[in-house]
Parts: structure tokens; sequence; C-alpha cells
């Protein structure tokens, strides 16, 4: 398992854009692609959107999220929960210059936010090996 988890975790650091889904106000799956800003091994991926958004709203009513990912013929879908962070020190420590595009006043802009998932259960695709079960 460690080794498929290391491949994992080699495959997320490759991959820029992931699909992020959130759960709707009618319970239904809303995924949308984002570009990731940050992770922590297979277990912790931080992406950064806006306060108004509608996967924030879904996120605020129902933290429960999951992360596909996949390069060639290898992918990991992640399922787990989201916190949206307001921490002033976190989300200057993740703001990144090309999030000026959509948050023109920077890191103070009330847009701006961070979105952390933890995950709890993988399903990895990789190297013709499929493996299911907690991260």
């Amino acid at each position: 398992m460690e080794k498929i988890k290391q491949q994992a975790i080699d495959l997320l650091n490759k991959c820029e854009v992931l699909t992020l889904a959130s759960i709707d106000e009618r319970g239904c799956p809303r995924p949308v692609v984002l570009s990731k800003i940050k992770t922590e091994g297979i277990d912790t991926i931080w992406f950064s959107t806006g306060t108004s958004s509608e996967k924030t709203k879904d996120f605020i009513k129902n933290p429960k999220a999951g992360v596909a990912f996949y390069e060639g013929h290898d992918s990991v879908t992640l399922t787990g929960t989201i916190e949206v962070v307001s921490d002033v020190e976190e989300k200057k420590a993740l703001w990144v210059d090309w999030f000026y595009e959509h948050f023109p006043k920077g890191v103070d802009d009330p847009e701006y936010c961070i979105l952390k998932f933890t995950a709890e259960q993988a399903t990895y695709w990789i190297g013709n090996q499929f493996i299911k079960g907690k991260v």
C-alpha cells in the first residue's frame, strides 16, 4: 500500500489542475476544475476560490468533498472534507501573485478564500493496479 500511495503523491505533484466536487443544495455532486496551490502528501490539498462562489457556499452547508486527478492511464479519486479557511496568516502564506487576476485587492480582497481539503478515503488506479481504502 505504501508504494502505491507514494506513486499517488508523485502523480498529484505532477498535476496542476484537479477536479473538486461539492454537494449542492439538491444533494447532487457538483464537480469543478481548479488549480491546486499546495499539497501535503496525498492527505491535504489547498485551493483558492471566491467567498461568494457556489462551491464555497456548498462547502459551508456541507463539508463533504471529492477530489480527482489523473495523468496518462493513472488516476486517483479522494473523498473527505473541506474547511473554508479564513485565517489571515494562512491566506497570506498561500497567496500566489497570479491570484491578482481573480482577487485584484490582493490578500485582503474580501472575495479571496482558501479551501483546505482533507482526504479520508482513496481509490487508486495506478500502473494497472486498483486499490481502495483509507488514506
